[in-house]
């Protein structure tokens, strides 16, 4: 027996020498930035690593991620060098691959964004952050972003939830000193910040720290639970969010519309009035007064809303429309009256013309805001209903002008 330990002993070492030498020989190929012919050697010598040692499968697997990596193969490279994660064979060198790993899946999810392809950028920004999650924690905020952007509300949803899950506020700090040479603010890295404050010709030196960003991703998490229907949970996750900013008028209009959705009128009027305390020149929220209040049957009401809109924004079309249909309501009583009056005594007919006069009132009344809102966009519907109020009142020129318009 002895005789022929020799000989598989010097088996065994061309064997391990012919693996290392076509190793070699792919990763200088790989180096030089020929990326296929590393690669078609790795193919074409797969039965001769099967019998490879650890060793010599660690720094495989390590050439396998790059290759993937190269080719933008992201989630084959991440599963190849995560493998890799304590084998001390390659623990030199994996950090900065992982790293430059990193940089690689930003740079084409920023593509990707680019070219519109959000979901794309979605997976990618995520498999960046799992890369490392404290230090990528941003990546997965704007994954989220981008799963909104590809409307893949289910997966901004996961996103979103793990974002308030780590406490995510994504605050930066930014550095700013004025160069007195130039006597010009200039912004700075937090290391030339520090530096330039022990030399001379910097001056005023100051620090903006970014609002938090966690009220905006409890918003969203409300939104996209309202978009689903889930109402309990949308309201759930906005009172958290308020809770956290309670005047962020954003988060006011999304509880408002939540109630809204739930048929609480009541509490949807409380939180408007709340939101134009926050933002007292808004047209649209007076506007959406307007709307509720003649929802709830407070005619009145509603029409100081909507010319408190007008009054805000002229040019407000919506606004317009909402408040001549608001006027025009109060005919239906008046022609019910007429419908009921036999006209068989003298009393009769006179109260009949007097109705007449009443709802010609109402129809003079909105001729200058129909005129208005025609003067804005030719609003066809305002057209015909000016049309039919000439036609009516007698107006035999108004009738012909808007007559005109529809034809």
């Amino acid at each position: 027996m002895k005789k022929f330990v020799p000989l598989f002993f010097f088996l065994c070492v061309g064997f391990t020498f012919g693996q290392k030498k076509e190793l070699k020989k792919a990763e200088k190929l790989f180096e030089t930035g020929d990326v296929q012919a590393a690669s078609a050697i790795l193919e074409s010598s797969a039965a001769l690593f099967d019998a490879a040692d650890d060793k010599v499968k660690a720094s495989l697997t390590f050439l396998e991620g790059k290759i993937a990596q190269s080719n933008e193969d992201f989630e084959t490279a991440y599963s190849k060098f995560e493998s890799l994660k304590g084998n001390s064979t390659v623990s030199s060198q994996l950090p900065q691959q992982m790293t430059a790993f990193s940089a690689a899946v930003v740079n084409s999810a920023i593509a990707d964004n680019e070219a519109g392809a959000f979901a794309a950028s979605a997976s990618k920004l995520y498999l960046a952050y799992n890369v490392d999650k404290e230090t990528n924690k941003d990546y997965l905020y704007y994954a989220a972003s981008s799963a909104v952007n590809a409307n893949d509300y289910t997966l901004a949803l996961e996103y979103y939830n793990e974002l308030k899950d780590i406490n995510y506020d994504g605050i930066t700090t930014k550095y700013f000193a004025t160069d007195d040479a130039q006597g010009a603010e200039i912004e700075l890295s937090q290391t030339e910040y520090e530096l330039y404050k022990k030399t001379k010709g910097y001056s005023n030196f100051r620090e903006e720290t970014s609002p938090s960003k966690y009220p905006e991703i409890v918003k969203n998490i409300a939104l996209i639970y309202a978009q689903q229907g889930d109402n309990e949970k949308a309201m759930e996750a906005v009172k958290a969010a308020r809770a956290e900013t309670p005047n962020d008028l954003n988060l006011i209009l999304t509880e408002a519309n939540l109630y809204i959705e739930l048929g609480e009128k009541e509490r949807f009027q409380d939180l408007i009035k709340e939101a134009i305390a926050q933002d007292p020149n808004n047209a649209i929220l007076y506007f959406n007064l307007g709307v509720v209040n003649g929802d709830m049957g407070n005619a009145d009401q509603a029409r100081t809303y909507y010319e408190k809109a007008i009054e805000i924004d002229s040019n407000y079309e919506a606004a317009y429309l909402n408040l001549v249909a608001n006027i025009l309501q109060r005919e239906t009583p008046i022609v019910e009256e007429m419908n009921s009056i036999s006209g068989t005594s003298k009393a009769e007919n006179e109260r009949y013309d007097s109705l007449i006069s009443k709802r010609e009132d109402l129809y003079r009344e909105c001729v200058p805001i129909l005129k208005k809102l025609i003067s804005l966009s030719k609003d066809q519907e305002a057209i015909k209903t000016l049309m039919n109020i000439y036609g009516t009142l007698g107006d035999t020129e108004g009738f012909k002008e808007m007559k005109a318009l529809v034809e």
